[in-house]
């Protein structure tokens, strides 16, 4: 027996039972994550039509900016509010959104503001930027937008897609993120006047408050600071319920009724994040139930090594013979050889990580773009 195989026979990681996760009624929240380009919104999509057509009534909130996920559930959009989804088979029912970031940034300021602080606010020119584009805004929201669907208490499971991010962290830093700016010096400084009882923009309570907002004058502009002041005092009545509601969230996807499918393809880079978002989420407390690997590709006749494949396209290449015969011997090694790569990412995983379950999904010859195609992802990811 090789050493792989000795060694195999120890990397054999539990398996990931995703019916009995979708069918138990206490689990409430799924969240998708992992880095992009994995697979993590068809792998959304495919979860909620297999919950919905199991009895479940589920929504999926979704982040992809390629909008596949429209298309797939037979909708001609996806916006900020949950769509219904038509073709699903059984008794549940499935709905579906895509966040709309600064749409839900607008609703938030909108419920929590006065109607003249919340025009101040949704006029003025930095929170459009802040709203559109500041680093982790989008994770936040979909954080905002996931505490707001559980507390309509119109779905009894809600799927999430995370952002599709440089790094799966963002989803779970965005609250600290956004704390830190919100008690970030500058702002403090900023809130100061209002806070005294509303003095004029440059004369910050005292000397040294009137150098700093002198030096951001020549800086900034004395438009640019009144714009910045105007927008900090305006939203100074909003800051703590941001925290607070991010903070809540945090709780929710830390209980019991949640649990987190880590998405990754078998390579290298994924796989790393994959291992790395795992004990991010065991240092955090969150609910792993386990990781599920896309696009996986099986040896389709493990019988005929990739050596053997390539000796014997080689012996037909140097007697001139069966050139169709040996390019079929090369395309088999070639696919031995992918799949014997994709074995080894996965089994360093399994050893970091021996107790976490693993589903394996196949690669498929097509894109998924139909809602069969998502209730034939699901049977796969069932099928462990």
């Amino acid at each position: 027996m090789s050493e792989r195989e000795r060694s195999g026979r120890h990397r054999t990681a539990p398996v990931l039972d995703l019916d009995a996760i979708i069918d138990d009624p206490g689990t409430r929240i799924v969240v998708c994550c992992g880095s992009g380009g994995v697979g993590k919104t068809t792998t959304a999509a495919a979860l909620g039509l297999r919950a919905a057509e199991r009895g479940r009534n589920a929504v999926v909130l979704t982040v992809d900016p390629a909008r596949r996920l429209a298309q797939s559930m037979g909708l001609t959009e996806l916006d900020n509010t949950p769509r219904p989804v038509a073709g699903v088979e059984g008794e549940g029912r499935l709905h579906a959104m895509m966040l709309d970031m600064k749409r839900t940034f607008d609703e938030i300021i909108e419920a929590h503001a006065d109607p003249e602080r919340a025009r101040q606010i949704l006029t003025n020119p930095f929170y459009q930027s802040l709203s559109s584009s500041f680093s982790g805004t989008q994770e936040y929201m979909a954080m905002e937008k996931l505490g707001q669907l559980r507390r309509a208490g119109d779905w009894d499971l809600i799927i999430v897609d995370t952002p599709p991010s440089r790094s799966a962290l963002d989803f779970l830093d965005a609250p600290e993120r956004l704390g830190r700016f919100l008690d970030g010096r500058l702002i403090r400084l900023l809130m100061a006047p209002a806070k005294a009882g509303g003095r004029s923009a440059f004369k910050l309570l005292n000397a040294g408050f009137g150098i700093v907002a002198g030096a951001l004058t020549k800086l900034l502009g004395a438009q640019v600071l009144k714009d910045l002041q105007t927008f900090v005092s305006a939203l100074d009545a909003v800051f703590g319920g941001f925290r607070a509601r991010a903070e809540q969230t945090y709780k929710l996807l830390q209980a019991p009724g949640t649990a987190f499918v880590v998405v990754a393809a078998p390579e290298r880079d994924a796989m790393r994040e994959a291992s790395y978002f795992v004990e991010r989420l065991a240092e955090e407390r969150m609910p792993l139930a386990g990781l599920v690997v896309n696009r996986v590709h099986r040896a389709p006749a493990a019988v005929l090594s990739a050596a053997r494949s390539t000796a014997a396209a080689e012996d037909l290449e140097s007697r001139g013979e069966h050139e169709l015969t040996s390019a079929v011997l090369r395309l088999h090694a070639g696919r031995m050889q992918l799949a014997a790569r994709e074995h080894r990412e996965q089994e360093h995983f399994v050893s970091a990580h021996p107790t976490v379950p693993v589903a394996q999904v196949p690669a498929m010859s097509e894109d998924v773009h139909d809602l069969e195609g998502l209730r034939r992802v699901g049977e796969l990811l069932a099928a462990q």
